[in-house]
């Protein structure tokens, strides 16, 4: 009977490293995917923050020049 437990245990153990083999490509395939889409908004972020600062730039020059 405690064979039988252990030979059961084991089938088991078998069947739960077999299933988690066969996900490991996909949760690499997902994990590179939202690497490259974290790079995509990282340089999104870069474009937006460089077209915000040249507004503000441009609108100090026009303040600046209303004032003076």
């Amino acid at each position: 009977m405690e064979a039988d437990l252990s030979s059961t245990a084991i089938a088991r153990i078998d069947a739960a490293l077999a299933r988690i083999e066969a996900a490991a490509p996909a949760a690499r395939n997902a994990s590179r995917a939202a690497e490259a889409e974290l790079a995509a908004l990282r340089e999104r972020h870069a474009r937006l923050r460089a077209a915000v600062q040249g507004s503000l730039d441009e609108l100090d020059q026009l303040i600046d020049g209303a004032a003076g």
